[in-house]
């Protein structure tokens, strides 16, 4: 429009010229010229803030993605492909021309990131450029830190007879499945996640073969019929993670006889035996498929020895000692009443028993979740989760798997903490 009016004036001024009147048209005319600048410089810097914001949008999800695939080992050619790959396959404004995004990658710590994203281009103007402005450019920052915090998480299982209905056992072993792909997944470095596998009913089995029996009383039975199972230590240290002595045989782990069933006329101890620690993914997954359902239920036998699986304390020494980049998690799942540990059947004293170890563990800075699975004490369970938003209860077996994947998802975030 404002070329217009420039050629009209050059063609019809001279007949403005001597005309009075046109003089004033004349004056009109002129007037008009930085309003329509202006008018024009208003759409043009519009559009060249559409295309900025997107470009920050842009810029800010590419930062977030490649938060969770770089490490300070990513060559610096390979951090800029991934960035172009990214930002250019969101960015798809046309008007913006010759786009450049350079990304700078900073260690501020000991497993600490910084990654820094800078975006410039230009947007050419269409009635701007009459007045001079050819092109305005457009630019954006996007910052996102984060630290690879490391996992050790213990997996307490309950394994008791109850679970061999409504198809609760199937159902948990591909949850748990679920959970460890998903685990594999995150991981970005070997070790940087490692799990343990509890599986209990009123019993855990630690298995015969390398245990010292130093820290094992054979007062309850004789170390030549063990088939690797034990029972809840003396109060208090059924609650606790104090490491056993000698000098104390109350801090002892007491051999117990474990749950058995029949096979083919012969009694066979069915209780998987425990996974301590590791990112053996396919050791995992074959604890996996050894559970089998039987005996009755001991949440605290469970609970205690998942917090056992998490420090450097005998008789489990494959975990680290707490630091601010390692999150130690205990995932606790059953599907009934206490029912039995070796004092007796008395329920309540049992939950006691859980409330107790429940404080220790969170006072132990130990984040808990908790899974019910259609039977059990809900109030305990949840009252246990670090927060009720870590306590699920479960009324379909079936649904096991959205829970571990939920669960599962929370613990990848939490391996890349923003």
């Amino acid at each position: 429009m404002v070329m217009k009016l420039f050629d009209f004036l050059k063609r019809h001024g001279p007949r403005f010229g001597s005309d009075g009147c046109g003089n004033v048209a004349i004056m009109f005319a002129l007037a008009t010229i930085p309003v329509f600048g202006a008018v024009g410089a208003a759409v043009d810097y519009s559009r060249a803030n559409s295309a900025r914001t997107a470009m920050q949008a842009a810029l800010d999800s590419t930062a977030l993605m490649l938060s969770k695939e770089i490490t300070e080992d990513t060559a610096k050619a390979e951090l800029q492909k991934k960035t172009d790959k990214y930002f250019f396959a969101i960015y798809n404004r046309p008007e913006g021309h010759n786009i450049t995004v350079k990304p700078d990658l900073k260690t501020v710590g000991a497993s600490q990131y910084s990654l820094t994203l800078e975006a410039h281009g230009k947007v050419e103007t269409t009635v701007a450029r009459v007045v001079g402005t050819k092109a305005i450019g457009i630019d954006a920052t996007s910052q996102v830190a984060w630290g690879m915090k490391k996992l050790e998480v213990a997996l307490a299982l309950d394994n008791t007879g109850s679970m061999a209905q409504l198809n609760k056992m199937t159902e948990l072993k591909k949850a748990v499945n679920t959970l460890l792909d998903t685990l594999k997944q995150a991981e970005k470095k070997k070790d940087d996640i490692k799990v343990a596998i509890i599986p209990f009913d009123y019993t855990v089995n630690i298995g015969t073969q390398g245990k010292d029996p130093a820290w094992i009383s054979w007062t309850l039975l004789s170390q030549k019929g063990w088939d690797g199972c034990v029972g809840d230590r003396a109060s208090p240290f059924d609650t606790q993670d104090t490491p056993p002595s000698a000098l104390d045989l109350v801090t002892l782990f007491p051999a117990v006889e474990c749950a058995q069933t029949n096979n083919h006329g012969k009694n066979v101890a069915t209780l998987a035996t425990i996974q301590p620690l590791t990112s053996n993914w396919v050791d995992l997954k074959k604890k996996v498929t050894e559970m089998q359902p039987n005996g009755n239920t001991n949440i605290p036998i469970g609970l205690v020895w998942g917090w056992h699986a998490l420090t450097k304390n005998i008789p489990l020494d494959e975990a680290q000692d707490p630091k601010f980049n390692l999150e130690k998690i205990i995932i606790l799942l059953t599907d009934g009443l206490n029912t039995a540990n070796r004092f007796g059947e008395k329920t309540a004293q049992i939950d006691a028993r859980t409330r107790k170890l429940c404080d220790n563990i969170r006072a132990a800075k130990i984040q808990v979740y908790t899974v019910r699975v259609i039977e059990g004490n809900a109030t305990l369970l949840k009252d246990c989760a670090t927060s009720p938003d870590m306590y699920y209860d479960v009324q379909n077996a079936s649904d096991l798997n959205a829970v571990f994947q939920s669960i599962a998802s929370k613990l990848a975030k939490l391996h890349i903490a923003k």
